[in-house]
């Protein structure tokens, strides 16, 4: 096998199955967890309910329920991953009170409804990205959240990854120097065989900004010392209407830049670079990344960075949930990160005129 073929990143799904099979025999970390334990369900079935189970069974903990719009998928992944409960409907596991904490996994255009119903029952709720279509939906969850008294947590791996946790401490503590620049790419090659799937479905909430323009402007917005204030961008559109590529160069009042391209139909390099007056950082397959390269300005030497493991990115999530439960002050505020990424997708969807069923 040729060399570029054996080293071409996988695709998310297998890029997961082998970040778990590098795990699965090892012991699971005692610095993972580390406050108390929240009993959890899960609403939805699909790839990410699959990967949370299995990443919860790393850690030797199972699922407390699940539910899901057709009662027999539910059935068979209780089945599968050994959850006590299958809920009839997302009230049942609302009402249940042995349910401490729910992660929302189903598609996008429908988070708000299952946020409304968990916190207002008084759950803590993981949602999974992108957390709510627009910032009016992500302000009304977090008014539900504080007035019940429990914490809403964007699941964005980014925000959750130690990897970035450790590259922030020492960018906090000025070892890099002032941040300057962060440049950031994410391509995946969607066929456009069938318009109906949900990467170029209006109807569930497709496009390129909210399946992976959430993680490109989430590592640059974590990086930068405030919300950029001034946006230039270009959008292109599939027939369907969803924003199929971009090109997005942002500034806060610092005068830092970010310069962020998006495309869901070519193939491009997960890779963002954050340059900084001493060094640049290079982090590549950033959305679960473990590991990256510090290249210095004074004399090109190259530090290799590693923080955390990529197979166990779902367990950071919901460790950072019960963390922020606890008290956590760090953890808790992250939600406010989200915000600030959630604003700038609003934003771009506006210049671009792309807009879901839900909000006309």
């Amino acid at each position: 096998m040729p060399d570029t073929e054996k080293n071409a990143p996988l695709d998310s799904a297998a890029a997961a199955s082998a970040a778990f099979a590098a795990v699965e025999s090892r012991p699971f970390p005692d610095d993972v967890f580390t406050a108390p334990e929240l009993r959890w369900a899960v609403i939805g079935c699909g790839v990410i309910a699959n990967q949370m189970a299995t990443s919860l069974a790393l850690a030797g903990r199972h699922l407390r329920g699940v539910a899901n719009r057709t009662r027999e998928k539910a059935v068979a992944f209780a089945e599968k991953h050994h959850v006590e409960r299958v809920y009839d409907t997302a009230e049942d596991l609302y009402a249940d009170p042995d349910v401490d904490a729910v992660y929302v996994t189903t598609p996008h255009n429908t988070h708000i409804r299952y946020l409304r119903g968990a916190l207002a029952a008084g759950k803590h709720v993981l949602c999974e990205k992108s957390i709510t279509l627009n910032s009016a939906e992500l302000a009304e969850a977090r008014a539900l959240a504080a007035a019940n008294g429990v914490v809403l947590m964007d699941a964005t791996t980014i925000l959750h990854m130690p990897l970035y946790r450790e590259l922030r401490r020492r960018a906090d503590a000025g070892e890099f120097g002032r941040m300057n620049l962060a440049q950031v790419s994410f391509g995946s090659y969607k066929e456009y065989g069938d318009l109906t799937n949900r990467f170029y479905n209006r109807g569930l909430a497709g496009g390129a900004m909210l399946d992976i323009g959430v993680y490109a402007l989430s590592i640059m917005r974590l990086f930068m010392a405030s919300q950029p204030e001034e946006v230039v961008s270009l959008g292109n559109l599939a027939s369907t209407g969803v924003d199929e590529a971009g090109g997005i160069v942002c500034r806060n009042a610092e005068g830092q830049l970010g310069v962020i391209s998006l495309t869901l139909h070519s193939k491009q390099p997960k890779r963002a670079v954050i340059s900084f007056d001493r060094c640049y950082v290079e982090v590549t397959e950033y959305p679960r990344a473990d590991a990256a390269t510090i290249v210095w300005t004074a004399d090109g030497h190259r530090e290799a960075v590693r923080a955390g493991v990529e197979g166990y990115a779902l367990c950071y999530e919901m460790a950072d949930l019960e963390r922020a439960v606890a008290g956590d002050a760090r953890a808790a505020a992250l939600i406010d990160t989200a915000s600030d990424v959630m604003d700038l997708m609003t934003r771009l969807r506006a210049d671009w005129g792309v807009t879901y069923p839900e909000e006309e």
